[in-house]
């Protein structure tokens, strides 16, 4: 007979065994799944980008940014000192030249006036006496009754005299052409583009900026500047045309004429100044504001573009990522020209033959290890073939 209790332990010990077996397979995927995770994390990711070649851009329009100003501006300023009697113009009112635009009351250059008069008549008196006084001393001259001392002196006298009358007629001169500055005219045909001034307000003698009482502008005709980077000056003389856009105007063209040019070169800006004239008989065009010149005239040599997201910003300056050889990055800084929207105009730093990485991953430097998107890939091969 067969022991009970032998039989009874039998399935027990097999079940610890498997229990066992269990645990010990189950760390072993554990710390093979451990070890697999490890190195995966402590393999580098390469990281994937995309690459575009630089667009040539020959022959692109010139868009720089201008300012407007009138064809003449004359700010109006106080040449006498007094009280403004008043005014007959507003701004925005069309003037002609000569009209008056204020009149301003004076009472002390007034008294000035009366008194360089009343100086002048007491001068004229002297005059007359110091006149007979000569004569009269020449006939006794003649006569032998004084001597050429006395006549002379009196012949002096009568000198002085004159030299004093024209003293006094020119202080009354004077202060008569002051008093025609009492009325403020427009010194050519425009508008008012400022009033700064009232009945009763207290006029002072000055020029400073911002003392003008009124602004006459010129509009008829306006004034276009526009600074030209040195690398298109060669493509722009006088003569040519350019449609001008202004904001408040979307939509409407203006034709420009270039006027002149300032043949220098500004050291601060790498630009140079250009003048150019408009016609604005609508009057649609305003003075002091900004607007937008087109030229057609080509670039002066051939420029590349590229994507705005190509360009890298860092403390190094502007750069861009292209594809060296072994799918490894090569850091190239760069010289931007202009923005032209969807592309920017790189003026040096890379050229046709670059593979200029689209979308560069955040902190990429020369030497790092890229894998080339598949679309690229085919298109590379593509173009081999």
């Amino acid at each position: 007979m067969s022991n009970p209790s032998r039989t009874g332990h039998k399935p027990l010990a097999l079940g610890l065994i498997v229990v066992a077996a269990a645990l010990v397979a189950a760390g072993v995927l554990s710390r093979r799944s451990q070890a697999e995770q490890v190195k995966e994390a402590s393999t580098p990711v390469v990281p994937t980008v995309s690459i575009l070649a630089a667009t040539q851009i020959t022959g692109a329009p010139l868009e720089l940014s201008a300012r407007i100003e009138p064809w003449q501006r004359a700010p109006i300023y106080a040449r006498v000192s007094g009280y403004l009697k008043s005014w007959s113009v507003d701004i925005g009112a069309q003037v002609k030249n000569g009209q008056t635009l204020a009149d301003i009351e004076t009472p002390d250059l007034d008294q000035q006036l009366l008194q360089a008069k009343a100086e002048l008549a007491t001068s004229r008196s002297n005059l007359t006496l110091a006149t007979s006084t000569a004569k009269r001393w020449q006939g006794l001259l003649q006569a032998d009754a004084v001597s050429h001392q006395e006549a002379d002196e009196k012949a002096g006298d009568l000198a002085a005299k004159q030299s004093a009358v024209s003293a006094m007629q020119a202080n009354v001169d004077r202060v008569q052409a002051l008093q025609r500055y009492t009325r403020l005219v427009a010194p050519f045909d425009g508008v008012i583009t400022a009033r700064n001034t009232d009945v009763g307000a207290l006029i002072n003698v000055g020029g400073a900026p911002g003392s003008e009482l009124f602004v006459v502008s010129d509009i008829s005709r306006l004034r276009v500047y526009v600074n030209v980077p040195q690398r298109q000056v060669a493509a722009i003389k006088v003569g040519d045309k350019a449609e001008l856009s202004v904001p408040e105007r979307p939509g409407k063209v203006f034709t420009a004429t270039v006027q002149s040019l300032s043949q220098s070169i500004n050291a601060s800006s790498g630009a140079m100044l250009v003048q150019l004239t408009v016609q604005n008989d609508s009057r649609e065009l305003l003075p002091g504001g900004y607007a937008s010149i087109h030229f057609d005239a080509p670039l002066a040599s051939a420029a590349l573009s590229i994507p705005p997201s190509a360009l890298i910003f860092n403390k190094a300056g502007t750069q861009v990522a292209t594809l060296g050889k072994d799918n490894r990055v090569v850091v190239k800084p760069i010289t931007v020209g202009r923005d032209l929207g969807n592309v920017v105009e790189v003026a040096s730093g890379i050229d046709r033959n670059d593979q200029v990485i689209a979308n560069p991953p955040d902190g990429v430097s020369t030497g790092d290890q890229v894998k080339v998107a598949a679309a690229n890939a085919n298109n590379n091969a593509k173009a081999k073939l």
